[in-house]
């Protein structure tokens, strides 16, 4: 069996009055992500995380933010493209390990909601994908509320 890891990291900045999307669901909060698609920090890490397994470029040069095909796009769409590319290229995921750090909101409860939308997308059991929520401790723009960061991990299995 071959094997591949992949790393992701994606950053966006909060605004008032903005949906925040996040892991695929929309979570109640006044502020929401920053970004030419919806933002959604957990599915870009995620994302980079496949293209770099794979070797491929970054999210920004697959789906860059100055084609207006993907403004506003629901991140979800963008990333069956990228699930099919690692179909494509005869890999399967066999696990995914992430974490979102945020100030606020509370995420702990969301994220059966996230694993219920990503899995399905991404073919694989809720029990290979981990989706951690920390606090920055109040230290940086994450701490105080300006922005939220995700990280990701994947693993890559061929036959």
């Amino acid at each position: 069996m071959k094997i591949r890891v992949g790393m992701g990291y994606d950053i966006h900045r909060l605004r008032k009055g903005k949906k925040l999307f996040l892991g695929g669901i929309e979570v109640p909060f006044f502020k929401g992500l920053i970004g030419h698609s919806d933002g959604d920090c957990l599915i870009h890490a995620v994302m980079d995380a496949l293209l770099g397994a794979l070797g491929e470029e970054d999210i920004g040069k697959v789906f860059p933010d100055t084609d207006p095909e993907y403004k506003d796009i629901r991140s979800t769409e963008l990333l069956k493209e990228v699930v099919n590319r690692v179909k494509k290229n005869k890999w399967e995921i066999a696990h995914i390990d992430t974490i979102i750090i945020a100030e606020a909101p509370k995420l702990a409860d969301y994220i059966p909601r996230m694993k219920d939308v990503l899995c399905p997308l991404l073919f694989i059991p809720q029990k290979s994908f981990g989706i951690k929520a920390k606090t920055n401790e109040g230290i940086g723009a994450i701490g105080k509320g300006e922005a939220m960061a995700a990280l990701a991990q994947v693993l890559l299995k061929s036959d």
